[in-house]
């Protein structure tokens, strides 16, 4: 018996509002309700309602059936009334990611075309977007920042859970666009701004940069010091390649670039974060899946799946079974 109470539990959809099905019987307690004096005035109407009931009638089988047919209607009525429901296929709940500021340069030194992308030479900014591009597309769940600075440092796109309006933003940028000097700490200071209101825990600035800081009214360790109270971590990279020259498009040998490896690792220590050196774009591209490893997306939460509401069915059910039972006792009448 368990097993086919079971069965039907199982194949029966849950009802939002199940108590309304105590109105089932209405009909039939309706019979004893008290009638009014003959004699009153009364609003008179075709049918009676309260008598929708099964009447098994051995002087007319017509009766008998145009009550059958309004007891399921008013069974079907009922039902809708309760709300059936079904549930829908499982669905993820988002992801719970970072809030990340990406801070770009864009000084007159990214125009170095001293970097292969795809077989080919590029300028240091080219071969910037391309990375950090993929990485845009990987970082499903986060809210993400653009900043961008030469002489000064300009907040291109607010956090956003748009990625593809961060990629079209980081695409336009061009070398020059804030100034052919490197404003670092102006744009350390610009983030932390940014990300002061977000939840602790999960502000996040990566910092892109080939150079020193030669502009701007913030020093890059007094920027470290404003992230570090506000629960900002900063990763940074210094990028650009062996410091080779360009003339003809023939690659000239040189020293290394001028970048301040002690105070970009002094930052990203001081935030506790992490410096990174890359030479090349393979090596860019292996840093960016490193921050993917040091600041993962939060895996997703249990599977929910929703309610859909399925009283439409019954409700025309009724609809029709009533006009049907209506229909038939007139005939029969």
């Amino acid at each position: 018996m368990q097993q086919w109470l079971d069965l039907v539990a199982g194949w029966l959809p849950p009802f939002a509002w199940p108590w309304l099905w105590l109105l089932l019987p209405l009909p039939v307690l309706m019979r004893w309700w008290p009638l009014r004096d003959s004699q009153a005035p009364a609003l008179r109407v075709p049918y009676d309602p309260a008598r929708l009931q099964l009447q098994a009638s051995s002087s007319s089988a017509g009766a008998w059936f145009a009550g059958v047919l309004l007891w399921l209607a008013w069974l079907c009525l009922c039902a809708a009334a309760a709300r059936p429901q079904q549930l829908g296929e499982p669905v993820e709940p988002p992801r719970e990611g970072r809030q990340m500021m990406l801070a770009v340069d864009l000084s007159g030194s990214m125009s170095e075309a001293d970097m292969q992308l795809g077989g080919r030479v590029v300028d240091r900014l080219t071969a910037a977007k391309a990375v950090l591009a993929d990485f845009l597309d990987r970082r499903e769940g986060d809210r993400i920042g653009l900043v961008v600075f030469g002489q000064q440092a300009y907040a291109l796109t607010p956090l956003t859970a748009d990625r593809a309006t961060v990629r079209e933003q980081l695409r336009d940028s061009v070398v020059g666009l804030a100034g052919r000097e490197t404003a670092l700490g102006d744009a350390i200071g610009l983030a932390v701004k940014r990300l002061r209101e977000q939840p602790e825990g999960q502000r996040v600035l990566i910092v892109l940069t080939d150079g020193v800081n030669t502009a701007g009214v913030l020093e890059p360790l007094k920027a470290a010091e404003l992230a570090k109270a506000e629960g900002v971590r900063v990763y940074t990279v210094a990028f650009g390649g062996t410091g080779g020259m360009s003339l003809f498009g023939v690659q000239l040998a040189g020293g290394d670039d001028q970048v301040d490896e002690a105070t970009l690792t002094q930052v990203a220590s001081e935030t506790g974060g992490r410096f990174f050196r890359a030479r090349d774009t393979d090596e860019l591209a292996g840093i960016y899946a490193e921050l993917d490893r040091l600041e993962p997306i939060k895996s997703v939460g249990p599977a929910v799946r929703p309610r859909i509401e399925r009283y439409p069915w019954p409700l025309a059910c009724a609809l029709v079974l009533g006009v049907l039972g209506l229909a038939w006792r007139g005939l029969r009448a």
